[in-house]
This record gives structure tokens, sequence and C-alpha cells, in this order.
């Protein structure tokens, strides 16, 4: 009954503050020469590129900044069809998990490589969510190049956050859950509090090729990990956590893990944790996970299962785990630009607390703390605590930073935007946003040096911002100028999928470094064709293989005979052309997986399986040139058994 009522209450608390707090519609707009300051003239370039999370698509946007055009969805952890990203033989096994081929996931996060605490952006990290992995991209080819599955976790949320000179990515568990042998998983829900615990992940990155591996896991405790910040310059060594749930519930967790006016930040020392590893002061656990990676010179995936991880105890390490409090239930955590404020922004807070690094310290070494966990120290609120922004709004979620000392926090109840003080903690400007917004983003605002020209908000609901299309409306992204000390509204876009965060960087740091084109030489793939004398059919059993060139406008072969029902095909189809943005595409008749699509210089690979008797025509499906429409060709199926000869041929 207590449950029921306080379910009530806090519901109609919450529609109060919707009312009360909404912006005033969709007729406050841009003003003034906001266009002007969005317009990229055709022919040019934006400042900025954005990489954006799609959410439950599981995908990543590329956008451009100012203009908000979507240039690319680069597929991750989800098939594409339209590339061919997971059907084809090459990168299907990108996907591979320890539960085997998983063809979707959830995408929240975003993460550009920095050195010194900047932006360098050789590759963008990304989080799946529901099966945790993370992902790996290059850069240059804006290619997914890497997925590393996450053992002991569930629900990869509190990720992929990296360390200031990208020597780690660092991943927390959503979910904790138990983990070990099949006797020490298979425990009653129940038994939450003794049996389940909290994984957190550090995730080594080679500083030349960018492979990632696990380098070791922390033992943490059984709580919820929502967001994570590494430290940056004096903060450096340390990482930063956000969780709830610290009551450590397990059913109805809106309302039984909301009980404590205060959960925590989890300050881990990496470093020191690092060193610990380093000396095998930890226990060899195991652990099947799947580490996925792609050859750079064959494209082709391969797929290796590990067996075992490295975990540390800190309540043995004693010096490497502390705890924070924080109100109420935060989600974002986030580091200033010289790495002294972290800023905790609790859902049902009705303020924001500010933290000082140099006074964290000082509380450490002076032991000042107000209790433990696990036997490891609580720090005492007051002595860590900088400074709490007061009545900023409602619903405060994630902050990042202008580097002029301002900070601007989302406000998801109140759907607006706050610019703050960073010193004084004085509200100076607020924006309505369109509407409940989760995650903002500043390019560069996450870093050392942050590039305060503009914000980006997205918001979680559209309403009446975009024309209708049926039950669901795409998501609404909004761009603010804040280079004048105040919020300007520029613009509305909408985005694709479902943007969690994004993280955004000078085009010129990769725009002159982009691949153009595999250079044939390169390729060493096993069955590429280099060039039309190479060209052929063979058969080994029920195994046929095509080696097929692409090049404007013909394949070859184009005619193929001698292929019967019951047979494996396997069409390996290499585009021959050498010069940039001459893609090649494939596709068969009733073949139940998808296209393909092969860049310059590239082998790709279409499995098919014929189930029926006749000819069937295959087709480039990019269009490459004015003869486009002729680049065709046919196979012929006969029935299994028949004595029709394997031919093949082109121009005959």
């Amino acid at each position: 009954m207590k449950n029921s009522i306080f379910i009530i209450g806090l519901s109609i608390l919450f529609a109060i503050a919707i009312l009360s707090c909404r912006p005033q519609g969709p007729g406050v707009s841009a003003t003034g020469d906001a266009a002007s300051k969005v317009y990229v003239p055709p022919g040019e370039h934006d400042e900025f590129y954005n990489i954006v999370s799609g959410g439950f698509n599981g995908q990543v946007s590329v956008v451009g900044l100012p203009s908000g055009r979507t240039f690319k969805i680069l597929p991750v952890f989800s098939v594409d069809p339209e590339s061919g990203y997971g059907f084809s033989e090459e990168t299907k096994p990108m996907l591979n998990t320890s539960h085997g081929f998983i063809p979707w996931d959830d995408l929240h996060h975003i993460a550009i490589s920095t050195t010194d605490g900047v932006h360098d952006a050789r590759w963008a990290f990304a989080n799946a969510n529901n099966t945790p992995r993370v992902a790996r991209i290059d850069l240059t080819t804006f290619q997914t190049a890497e997925i590393l599955e996450i053992p002991n976790s569930a629900g990869n949320h509190s990720s992929p956050f990296i360390t200031e000179n990208t020597e780690y990515v660092v991943a927390g568990t959503r979910f904790s859950v138990p983990y070990g042998e099949d006797a020490d998983v298979d425990v009653p829900i129940s038994t939450y509090k003794e049996n389940f615990r909290g994984a957190i992940t550090f995730i080594s990155v080679d500083q030349e090729s960018g492979e990632m591996d696990i380098a070791f896991q922390i033992d943490a405790p059984p709580f919820a990990y929502d967001l994570a910040r590494g430290g940056k310059k004096v903060s450096g060594d340390w990482f930063f956590f956000s969780t709830y749930n610290t009551e450590q519930a397990h059913t109805l967790l809106e309302v039984n893990a909301s009980q404590r006016d205060k959960d925590f930040i989890m300050a881990i020392n990496w470093r020191k944790a690092e060193e610990y590893a380093r000396q095998g002061r930890g226990e060899i656990i195991k652990a099947e996970y799947a580490h996925n990676i792609r050859d750079k010179n064959s494209h082709i995936t391969t797929s290796t299962m590990k067996e075992e991880v490295l975990m540390l105890d800190p309540t043995e390490l004693k010096d490497i785990m502390y705890f924070i409090p924080c109100p109420k239930s935060p989600h974002g955590c986030d580091v200033s630009p010289d790495g002294e404020y972290i800023v905790g922004s609790g859902k049902l807070a009705a303020l924001i607390p500010v933290f000082s690094f140099s006074k964290m310290i000082e509380a450490i070494e002076n032991e000042d703390f107000e209790g433990d966990v696990n036997g490891m120290p609580i720090l005492n609120y007051e002595s860590v605590l900088y400074g709490e922004v007061q009545r900023p709004g409602l619903g405060p979620l994630h902050t990042e930073f202008d580097g002029k000392g301002n900070a601007y926090t989302t406000m998801f109840v109140s759907s607006e935007v706050v610019m703050w003080d960073l010193k004084t903690l004085e509200v100076i400007d607020r924006a309505p946003t369109y509407y409940s917004v989760g995650h903002l983003m500043i390019p560069g605002g996450c870093t050392a040096e942050p590039h305060g020209k503009y914000l980006v908000a997205y918001n979680k609901i559209t309403k009446d911002r975009y024309l209708p299309t049926g039950p669901e409306l795409c998501h609404s992204a909004q761009l603010f100028d804040i280079s004048n000390g105040r919020l300007e509204l520029l613009l509305d876009f909408p985005t694709i999928g479902e943007p969690h965060y994004a993280e955004a960087f000078p085009a010129s740091l990769i725009k002159d470094k982009q691949v153009r084109f595999y250079r044939i030489e390169d390729n060493t793939h096993p069955h590429v064709t280099k060039g039309p004398a190479q060209a052929r059919v063979e058969r080994d059993g029920k195994t046929v293989r095509v080696y097929m060139t692409s090049i404007r406008s013909h394949f070859r072969p184009d005619n193929i005979e001698g292929v019967f029902v019951g047979d494996t095909v396997y069409f390996h189809v290499t585009n021959l052309e050498q010069e940039w943005d001459i893609p090649h595409g494939f596709a068969i008749k009733g073949a139940n997986n998808a296209e393909i699509l092969i860049m310059p210089g590239e082998t790709a690979t279409l499995k098919w399986l014929p189930d029926r008797v006749g000819i069937f025509p295959f087709y480039c499906t990019d269009f490459c040139s004015a003869l486009h429409q002729e680049m065709q060709g046919y196979i012929r199926i006969s029935p299994a058994g028949s004595d029709v000869p394997l031919t093949f041929s082109t121009g005959e």
C-alpha cells in the first residue's frame, strides 16, 4: 500500500513539474541570423564531424555541424542490408558472441580517442548495451574494425569511456549479475545482495593498431553503474562512475531503488589498479567471450573465443576504490576540462552537486570517511563538495563544458538546457528544448580542450516539431550557438534511431586522411580476383565458388551454367576500380540474405543456396556509370544430379 501511494505521489509531482516547466510551445524558434550561421554553401564542408549513437538501431550516424546533414549510417552492432554488413561472409564474424551470432544491439554512447585529453580522432568507440560489447571504428575508413565482448557484465551502459591518452576503454555493468561457474550463477534472484556482483572492465588499447584486449576487471559492489568519465590532467589517474540502486533492490526499482537521499559516485584509481594487475595481484577466472577483428588487407573478420580474465578484488586492494555520496539516483558523471571538478547529475535531485578532486584527495589522505561499502571507504560529502548549483531545473541528466568556465546541464523533466558558471555555481542562462532532453554534446565538451561554439541537445520526445509519421515520430536534435555567452537556438533537425550520446571534433583532424580506395596489390583475400583473366568458376563437391570481377560496367563472368539445386554458391566479387567513390553492389534474385556493397579494391562474398530450377539474374545495385543498367548477368540452376557441365563466360 505504501509503495502504491509513493508511486501515485511521485507521478503527480512529475506531472505538475512537466506542466509548469514545459516550454511554451513550438512557436518558440530561432531568430535573427540563425539560418546564416548553419548554412553551408554548396561545395563547402561542415566545420565538425559529429559521431552520433543510434540507440536501439545499433548503428552510428555521421553528421556534419553546423548543417545537421547526415552523411552516413555506419553499421556497428546491427546487420545492415544496405551494405551487406552482417550478411557478407567477411562481416558475419564481426557479430559473433559467446551466445552465437547476434544481429542487433542497443548502442548508447560514443568515445572519440584522445591524446593528452584532447581529441585525436584516430578511432571512435561504441558500446553495445544489451549483449555487452565494445566496438572500435576506424575513422579513416568509417568502418567497424573490431568488436570485443565483455564477460561478467549485463547491460553495458556505463561504457565506452576512455582514459585521457586512450590507454584504456572502460566499461561498467548496468545490471549486476552473479558470475563464475554454473553453481555460482544458478541462484535465487532474491539473493541479490549476497550473490550478485558488478564488474568494471578495463580494456587496453594498442596505441599503434588500436587493437583491444581485456586487461583486467574489478569486482565492484552490486550496484547499477550508469555513466562514467575519466579524469583529466590533475585527476588523470582516476575514473569516476555514477551509481544508482545502492539499495541493491531486485524488483520494482522505480520505488525500491529510490529510497536513499544519496547514492554514490564511485572513484577508481585506475593507475594503481593497473599496477596491481601487472603484479598479478588478482584472480584468473573463467569467462567465455568473443574477440572479433577485421584484417585491414583481406577485409576478413576473424572471431576468436577467449576463456579467462584477471579479476581484482578492491576489498583486498584497499587503495583503488572510494565512494562519494551523491544525490539522488545520479545519471551523468562529468569531469571539467581541468580535471578539478566532478559534476553529478541526480535524476531525482533538485540541485547539482559539484565535487572537488583536490578535496577528494585530501579527504582520502586524512581518512575523512563517513562509512564504508564492504570495507571500502565512503568519503564525507561535505568534505569533498565544492558546492551545489541551486534550483537549476528538474531532472538533471548530463553536463558538458565550453572551455570558458561554463557548464551546461540538460533537464529532462523541465525540458531545458541550463548554463551555469563553474566557479560561482550561478545559473547564467537557460533555453527550452522540444521535448524532454536527454544527452547534450559540445564539440570537445568532454575533453581537456572544448570548442565552445555549438551545443547539440538530443531530445527524447518530438511531438509537434515535424510532420507526423504515424504513431512513432523521429527523434529531435537542436543546435544552439553558445559562442556569445548565452544559448541561442539555431536549428532543429531529425535524427536516425534514438541518439543517446554523441561526440564531435574538428573535421580538419581527419578529412584529409580518408582512405579513398583499397589498393588491389595489397588485397590479401584468399579468393581475390585481381584481373579479368583470373575470373573463373570452380566446383568442389557441392560447393561452387565464383571468382568474379566488377568494373564499370560489367561483371566477369556474367553467364554461368552447371550449378544445381542443393549446391552452395559463393560469389567472391572483387571491385577492380581504383578510384574514389566508385563502389559496386551485387545482388541475385531469390537470395534470402542481402546485397553486398564492395568498395574499390575490396573483395566481398555473398553466400547463396539455390533452392529451385531456373535462370536467375544478378546485377549491380549501386549506380556506377551511364551503363549501370547493363551491368548484369545470369546463372542457370539445373536439377540436382543433372549432367549440365560447369561453364562460364563473358561476352560470348
